[in-house]
């Protein structure tokens, strides 16, 4: 999880979100159900596509490296180390 894709996704999910509400009612639809699932299924996306945008401009970035992020390892952590 980066930071970026955290700030993309108010922006991402806004905008979304409303261009598909706005496509149901240009269709005609005017019932809840029909706007509500196009308001839901616009909260569904919002990660993924903030998520894939990220990494693109992280790709797309020549100043962006790569090496300076820390990787956590998956390990089991040590049962005496102390809790954080």
């Amino acid at each position: 999880m980066d930071r970026l894709s955290i700030y993309l996704t108010v922006i991402v999910g806004a905008m979304l979100t409303g261009t598909l509400v706005t496509i149901v009612l240009i269709l005609g639809w005017y019932s809840w159900p029909a706007i509500g699932g196009a308001a839901a299924i616009g909260i569904i996306l919002t990660w993924p596509v903030s998520y894939a945008i990220s990494r693109r401009i992280k790709r797309k970035d020549s100043d962006w490296d790569e090496s300076k992020i820390e990787r956590v390892d998956g390990g089991v952590p040590d049962p005496k180390a102390p809790e954080v």
